[in-house]
């Protein structure tokens, strides 16, 4: 394979840590379910609805096609999965919410930035959520 051009498409996903897939299809979407069986299932529809929506407003003038995704399960796996489908040039991620509740999570399940740079051969470019002012006095 050669070196690539440019991209020909903007590939956008969320992975649902409280779903898993069932089945992985070739174009990189997947079927899922939830991990709690007796829980509500119809949240994730709306979710998804929203995603796309906000997608569209966002990236209407940008002149590039894309699509969305909505996966299930591990992020780095679900997200490595979805890029091997579509022969990815890389990933975009974004840095973790702020808070402490996200920092607790990150601190039990790790950086998803982090695990797609050590389990697989696509570069991943990190960009921050929230930009740091460094003269602002820090919060505890």
């Amino acid at each position: 394979m050669g070196p690539r051009r440019g991209a020909s498409q903007l590939c956008c996903a969320f992975v649902d840590g409280s779903r898993y897939a069932r089945a992985e299809n070739d174009d990189g979407s997947v079927l899922h379910e939830a991990i709690d069986p007796d829980g509500a299932d119809d949240g994730w529809q709306r979710r998804q609805e929203l995603i796309e929506q906000s997608l569209a407003e966002v990236l209407a003038d940008c002149g590039v096609p894309w699509t969305f995704r909505y996966l299930a399960g591990r992020a780095d796996r679900a997200l490595t999965h979805l890029a091997r489908a579509v022969d990815a040039a890389g990933f975009v991620v974004g840095t973790r919410s702020p808070g402490a509740g996200a920092r607790v999570r990150e601190a039990i399940e790790g950086s998803v930035a982090v695990r797609l740079t050590h389990h697989q051969h696509r570069p991943v470019m990190v960009v921050p959520l929230h930009v740091v002012d460094w003269k602002a006095p820090l919060l505890g």
